[in-house]
C-alpha cells in the first residue's frame, strides 16, 4: 500500500494498543503538529486509525496577577494602609491613605472598587473606613494567586481553588483560561494488517509552485489532498466597540424624532455645570470630593455678565413671586471655577441661553450623546467616567405626560417597552422623576436617567419663556439592558471583558 510519508511515519509511530496524542506522534516523527493532524485527518477517513477527541482546560496568570501575587492585590494594600492611618477607629481622608499605600494610577480604581465589596471597610464622601475584624491572610483571591504563581497553564482540576475565585480572578483580568482540543490516536487492525505486509511512501506535492508550472512537473506529480477539517489558528479581527454602536444608534433614533445634536466642552466652568442650573454653591455634589477641579488653567476669564447678574439674582432672591431662592453664599469666583462636567446639561445651559448658538425660537429639540466625569464610588453600575444621553425639549405647555410619551417612544426603538417612573427631587426641574428598567439577566430594576421640566428659576436667568422638559439617561446602563451585561465594568475600564465585547450586538 502507497501513502504519503507523513501518513506512514504516522501509522509507523502509532500503537493499536494505547491512545497516543496528536503531539506525541509529533514528538516522534519530528513532524509539525499541525502536519500530523492532517495526516491523522486523513487516515481516519481511510479507516486506518481511530481519532478519539477531549477538550482540557487550564488556567494561568497574567502579567498582572504575577505581579499582585508578589505584591499583594491592590484592595489589600489599601487595608493595610487604612489600618495604619487609624481607620479602624475612625474615618480618615481617602487622599491622605492613598497616598500612603503606594497605590498609583489604575491600581486606585481597583483597590477602591474591590475595597467594600471585600468587607475591608467602606468609602463615602471622601473618607475611608477600616474593619479591624476582616483579615487579609483569608482573601480567597489573594490565596489563589500565591497557589497559581509559579504554575504556567495548570489543569483546571489539579488546582486548589474554588471555581467562584477562578471566575472572579478572570473578570479582574488577574487570570486567563485556556481551552485544547486533545486528539489520541489508535490503529485499527486494517493498518495493522497494512503495516505487517508493508507500506510504502509515495511522494506527494502539498502545493503548486511557479517552478513546477514552469517545468511541467505539475502533470507527473500527485498532490496532496486538502483538508478543509484542520485546524487553523484563531484571529480575533477589530470591531466597532459595543458603546460606540449604542451611541451610534441613540444619534439615529433622536434625530428620527426630531432632534439636533449638541456638543460643547468638557471641562468647563461651574457657572455654566451648576449655577445656571439653580444648583446652590453649597450643594454636597459641588464639594471637591465630588468634582474633579481642573489645575491649570483653575479658572475661565469670559462669561456673560448680565446672565451672571440674573443668575446671582435668582440664587438670592429667587424667581417670582413665590420662589425664595436659597439666602446662601454666592461666589462668582466659585462660578468661575473649571471642572470637568459632572453631566453634559452643561451644554443645555449654553444653549437655552443662547450663548453657544444664538437665540433658539420654540418649538425645539435638542440632545447629545457625550461623556461626563463625577468621583462616584465605583460598583456594577457607576464609574468615574461614563456617557450620558442628555436631551431637552422646549415648546409651550409641556406636561409630564408630554416627557413620559417621549420616554416610551424612544426605548421602544430598542425593544425596551416596560419603563418605570419614580418621582424624584432635583434642584432645577419640579415635577422630576427617575426611570428605572428591567435587567434580562436579573431580572433586577437598574436605574436608568433621570428626567423633569426645568423650573422657572433655572429658565428666567436664561431667558426662556417657555416650558422645556429635560433628561439625562444613562448609555452605559442601555448598554446593560439590551446586551444583558451584568457590570458597566465589562464594557470599558481597566476590568473591560473582552470576550463579552467581541461576541455582544446592539439589538433593537
Amino acid at each position: 500500500m502507497q501513502l504519503p510519508a507523513q501518513q506512514v511515519a504516522v501509522l509507523e509511530a502509532a500503537t493499536a494498543d494505547d491512545a497516543t496524542s496528536v503531539d506525541a506522534l509529533a514528538a516522534a516523527t519530528d513532524l509539525p503538529p499541525e502536519t500530523v493532524t492532517g495526516a491523522v485527518f486523513e487516515l481516519e477517513a481511510e479507516e486506518l486509525v481511530a481519532v478519539t477527541e477531549r477538550v482540557d482546560e487550564t488556567v494561568s496568570l497574567t502579567d498582572e496577577g504575577r505581579e499582585y501575587a508578589t505584591d499583594e492585590l491592590p484592595e489589600v494594600r489599601l487595608y493595610e494602609a487604612a489600618l495604619e492611618a487609624g481607620a479602624g477607629d475612625e474615618p480618615v481622608q481617602m487622599g491622605r491613605v492613598i497616598g500612603t499605600s503606594g497605590l498609583e494610577g489604575p491600581q486606585v480604581d481597583i483597590a477602591l472598587s474591590n475595597y467594600a465589596r471585600k468587607g475591608y471597610g467602606s468609602i463615602d464622601s471622601g473618607e475611608i473606613t477600616a474593619d479591624p475584624d476582616a483579615e487579609p491572610a483569608s482573601d480567597a483571591e489573594a490565596n489563589a494567586l500565591a497557589e497559581l504563581a509559579d504554575a504556567d497553564d495548570t489543569p483546571v482540576e489539579g488546582v486548589d481553588v474554588d471555581a467562584d475565585t477562578l471566575e472572579e480572578l478572570e473578570r479582574r483580568g488577574l487570570l486567563e483560561r485556556a481551552e485544547s482540543t486533545v486528539r489520541e490516536v489508535t490503529l485499527t487492525d486494517a493498518a495493522v494488517t497494512e503495516l505487517m505486509a508493508g507500506l510504502e511512501t509515495a511522494e506527494t506535492v502539498g502545493q503548486v509552485t511557479p517552478e513546477l508550472l514552469t517545468s511541467g512537473e505539475w502533470e507527473d506529480v500527485e498532490f496532496a489532498e486538502y483538508n478543509v477539517e484542520a485546524d487553523a489558528e484563531t484571529v480575533e479581527g477589530g470591531k466597532v466597540h459595543i458603546l460606540r454602536q449604542m451611541s451610534e444608534r441613540v444619534k439615529d433614533v433622536l434625530v428620527g424624532m426630531g432632534f439636533q445634536e449638541m456638543d460643547g466642552p468638557h471641562a468647563d466652568a461651574d457657572f455654566w455645570i451648576n449655577d445656571c442650573l439653580f444648583m446652590p454653591q453649597d450643594h454636597p455634589a459641588r464639594t471637591h470630593w465630588d468634582r474633579f477641579a481642573l489645575e491649570q488653567p483653575t479658572h475661565i476669564d469670559e462669561l456673560p455678565e448680565d446672565l451672571v447678574e440674573r443668575v446671582e439674582r435668582a440664587h438670592r432672591e429667587g424667581v417670582g413671586e413665590d420662589s425664595e431662592g436659597y439666602h446662601s453664599p454666592w461666589d462668582e469666583d466659585f462660578a468661575r471655577a473649571l471642572a470637568l462636567r459632572g453631566h453634559t446639561t452643561s451644554l443645555s445651559t449654553r444653549y437655552l441661553s443662547g450663548t453657544e448658538i444664538g437665540e433658539i425660537e420654540p418649538p425645539a429639540r435638542f440632545f447629545s450623546v457625550e461623556k461626563a466625569y463625577r468621583n462616584d464610588t465605583l460598583d456594577a453600575t457607576h464609574l468615574l467616567e461614563f456617557y450620558q444621553i442628555e436631551g431637552w425639549v422646549m415648546a409651550e405647555d409641556l406636561s409630564v405626560r408630554d416627557l413620559m410619551g417621549t420616554f416610551e417612544e424612544f426605548y421602544a426603538q430598542f425593544g425596551i417597552t416596560d419603563i418605570q417612573f419614580k418621582p424624584h427631587y432635583n434642584p432645577y426641574t419640579e415635577p422630576s422623576f427617575e426611570l428605572f428598567g428591567t435587567h434580562p439577566t436579573t431580572g433586577e430594576l437598574i436605574e436608568i436617567g433621570n428626567s423633569g421640566i426645568f423650573r422657572e428659576e433655572m429658565l428666567e436667568p436664561l431667558g426662556v419663556d417657555c416650558d422645556v422638559m429635560a433628561w439625562g439617561l444613562a448609555l452605559e446602563r442601555l448598554a446593560m439592558l439590551t446586551t444583558g451585561a451584568e457590570d458597566i465594568r465589562d464594557l470599558h475600564g481597566t476590568l473591560a471583558d473582552l470576550e463579552f465585547l467581541r461576541n455582544a450586538e446592539v439589538t433593537y
